[in-house]
């Protein structure tokens, strides 16, 4: 087997480490610090806005969308920042790394297939306040379009923050409905990363470690939000995470959940963990999802898939769209619009009567 790893992301993890920011920025001129409303009124992070004298964008919803990623780089423009502090969780990130391109409209190379210009991105310094997406490791940046209706990945070598800057702290102010959707997106990102058809060595070992890690701390992060040791846990779990799903790229589940995103507002993690047990089953016949299983110590891929359905009950996630009321013409729109690249990297073929199964099973 042939393979290459690339990660040039530079990453410091350590309770505490977000007042260690300024001193790492070296002879930056003019900063832009991007997070969300909830975080801008943080007192620490206040106080790095104030040691750098950073312009602030603060205009970033849950899903971003392209008008904000374009009006973010036309303040980048602007200012002539030298230097991006993306605090937040995967939308501040995603966001801060379509900006960090500084093209005119995101739109042209958003699920067009077009590349972005090869040229320097202003760098990134990515500061995850959520212990979820991984963006803080990733060349991904995932975006909404509300007027069209769609939401997918740009994928960019210049997406690649130069360093992330991982302090659990950061992560004990999140809701506990926060901490399981964002930890179920741990989770798939690990299995994904392991059973897509771009698994290589390295990356299966990160991806080992994190679902490991989600099963054993994930319901106590939720249960007792103020547990530093699993929110340590939990946040390396989902940086090796994204170190696992970063090269392989996901699979079926985050195919089917930028549908359930977009027309159903479903949030991201919890729209992936509403799949994956579906699709751990699908991919049992597959050899390598065995094979995972049985490093995660469970003795088939069904109990692995059992085992996934009961923690999203234990942590108070969706296991079902009966809610919905689902016709068929809304299957029908489902499925089409579950055929999104990302499931071509499922190990097993994903068909139109795998997809009708899936949301029939769902609604019910």
């Amino acid at each position: 087997m042939n393979w290459i790893y690339k990660q040039p992301v530079e990453i410091v993890f350590g309770v505490g480490e977000l007042g260690c920011v300024a001193q790492r920025l070296g002879n930056a001129k003019k900063a832009l610090v991007i997070t969300n409303s909830f975080f801008a009124d943080n007192e620490n992070v206040k106080r790095v806005i104030a040691e750098l004298g950073a312009a602030v964008f603060a205009e970033v919803s849950e899903n971003p969308d392209v008008s904000e990623v374009n009006r973010c780089s036309r303040l980048i423009r602007e200012i002539k920042s030298d230097v991006i502090i993306a605090i937040g969780g995967g939308s501040v990130i995603d966001l801060a790394k379509a900006a960090s391109a500084r093209v005119g409209d995101i739109r042209e190379y958003h699920g067009t297939g077009k590349l972005l210009p090869e040229k320097e991105n202003v760098r990134v310094i990515a500061v995850p306040t959520t212990a979820g997406t991984g963006s803080e490791v990733t060349n991904v940046s995932v975006l909404t379009d509300r007027e069209t209706g769609k939401k997918c990945p740009i994928v960019s070598d210049g997406f690649f923050p130069r360093l992330a800057v991982i302090d659990p702290l950061l992560t004990v102010s999140m809701p506990p409905k926060v901490t399981a959707s964002t930890g179920i997106d741990v989770l798939c990102h690990a299995i994904e990363g392991y059973w897509s058809k771009g698994h290589q060595p390295i990356c299966d070992e990160f991806a080992v470690c994190a679902a490991k890690k989600v099963f054993r701390w994930l319901r106590i992060a939720y249960e007792q939000p103020e547990n530093i040791e699993a929110r340590i846990n939990m946040a390396q779990a989902s940086m090796f995470a994204g170190l696992a799903f970063s090269l392989p790229k996901t699979t079926a589940s985050h195919a089917c959940s930028f549908p359930l995103t977009s027309i159903y507002g479903i949030p991201h993690g919890e729209a992936c963990g509403l799949t994956l047990d579906f699709f751990t089953r699908v991919n049992s016949v597959d050899r390598r999802t065995a094979e995972l299983a049985q490093r995660l110590e469970f003795s088939s891929a069904d109990e692995l898939a059992d085992r996934i359905y009961e923690l999203k009950k234990q942590i108070g996630l969706r296991v079902g769209l009966s809610d919905l009321n689902l016709s068929e013409n809304r299957i029908r729109e489902l499925v089409k619009k579950s055929h999104h690249p990302n499931l071509l990297n499922n190990p097993i073929e994903i068909t139109d009567e795998i997809l009708y199964s899936l949301y029939n099973e769902l609604r019910k």
